[in-house]
């Protein structure tokens, strides 16, 4: 078979229109996802309820994701950052803000991400929880987002002291900037997100001085 003869290799086509209209798609299938989970928990939220708020079919929404946990980890996913886009949490600047500035300065800016981010998620992580009491895997992912929960604390501490942070440092910062802690002191003792991320700072800075 000559040049000329042999068969061209088609390139797979790309539609910048219906890559525009799937991200779209995926977004309000996310944000439908987030509500209802907030309102009905793990068990009171179903595909088909997700596939009717976002109002598409639910072939679609099993297209984007392939489970209800594959979809509740994403939710999860786009709460921690605030947005569904492919950036994570490490490369964006609320981020490198922690390097910024004084000490004082740069506390304050850990403490203020960790609350927006707790204000994002915690209603979230608390149907994951739900969910992974009875789904074996869910709850393997549970414990993969807690250990990348633990080297995230570790990687923004190390950046707000411009050093490592140790190992007592990094695992007591991870117990104490968890969601439940959070949550106990916003909804059980009524602290309001501003108190808390001001109690935040003064832990921050005395557990690392």
């Amino acid at each position: 078979m000559t040049a000329e003869q042999a068969p061209r290799v088609r390139r797979p086509y790309r539609s910048p229109h219906r890559e525009r209209q799937a991200a779209e798609t995926r977004r309000a299938v996310l944000a439908a996802a987030a509500r209802l989970f907030g309102e009905g928990g793990w068990a009171g939220t179903g595909m088909r309820e997700v596939a009717r708020a976002a109002g598409v079919s639910v072939e679609t929404v099993y297209a984007h994701f392939r489970s209800k946990g594959e979809l509740l980890v994403s939710v999860l996913d786009v709460a921690v950052v605030g947005d569904a886009g492919p950036e994570p949490l490490a490369r964006r600047p609320e981020f490198a803000a922690l390097t910024s500035g004084t000490r004082g300065e740069r506390v304050a800016a850990a403490a203020g991400l960790v609350t927006t981010i707790h204000q994002r998620t915690a209603g979230v992580y608390l149907v994951l929880r739900e969910a992974a009491a009875s789904d074996g895997d869910l709850d393997g992912l549970l414990t993969e987002s807690e250990e990348r929960r633990r080297i995230s604390v570790e990687q923004g501490i190390s950046m707000v002291l411009g050093r490592p942070a140790t190992r007592e440092e990094r695992d007591g910062l991870w117990a104490v900037l968890s969601v439940e802690v959070y949550q106990l002191l916003t909804e059980r003792s009524g602290w309001t997100p501003r108190q808390y991320e001001g109690w935040l700072a003064g832990v921050i800075d005395r557990l690392t001085t």
